[in-house]
């Protein structure tokens, strides 16, 4: 019953080679998509960075206004911190439920979490692989800003907020190179599925 860590700085390619992975068969975690469950209009979670961070970041719906909160904590650690510390708790107990019901249906799945904070929030779980997928800066750059549409001045200040590339390389059992084509991104991924599956 592998576990595995999928992580990569922004526009690295992460969530290609999830897509992958999951058409071979291995079960996604998202780390992202659950950050967005446990800030639903109601959750304790919501209801804590309201009280924390003010009520004015609620849509009249009883969302969270997502821009408002990253423009209110972005550049500022100590806010970040203050965020991170309501956030990945609960997120860290969903995920563990989302492992857990995915071994409980097939003991012998392949499981992966796409988690883009690996080494801010999770470097020290018990992960049977740390994947980690890795092009250069400038090149993540471009893409940011010819396929997300952010201007450089944006794309500079959110690849300045990850970790660096180093730490990030510095803890990967397997780099996947996503410099190059997709069909080379998507060759070694099957070659990493190759040998999960071994």
């Amino acid at each position: 019953m592998p576990l595995i860590a999928l992580t990569g700085g922004i526009a690295s390619g992460k969530s290609t080679i999830a897509r992958r992975l999951a058409e071979h068969g291995a079960v996604i975690v998202d780390a992202d998509a659950l950050v967005r469950e446990v800030q639903q209009p109601g959750s304790p979670v919501l209801d804590a960075i309201a009280a924390e961070f003010g009520n004015d970041l609620l849509t009249p719906h009883g969302e969270l206004d997502r821009a408002g909160l990253a423009s209110r904590v972005f550049g500022d650690p100590d806010a970040v911190g203050r965020l991170n510390a309501i956030v990945h708790p609960a997120v860290r107990t969903e995920s563990a439920r989302r492992f857990q019901m995915a071994f409980d249906a097939d003991p012998d799945a392949v499981v992966v979490y796409d988690v883009p904070l690996l080494l801010e929030a999770r470097a020290a779980d018990p992960w049977e692989l740390i994947v980690v997928a890795h092009a250069p800066a400038a090149l993540r750059r471009e893409r940011l800003v010819s396929l997300r549409g952010m201007t450089p001045e944006d794309a500079d200040a959110r690849m300045a907020a990850q970790v660096d590339d180093a730490r990030r390389l510095a803890i990967a059992d397997v780099v996947i190179d996503t410099a190059g084509t997709l069909d080379e991104t998507l060759a070694q991924t099957d070659d990493l599925w190759t040998r999960l599956a071994a």
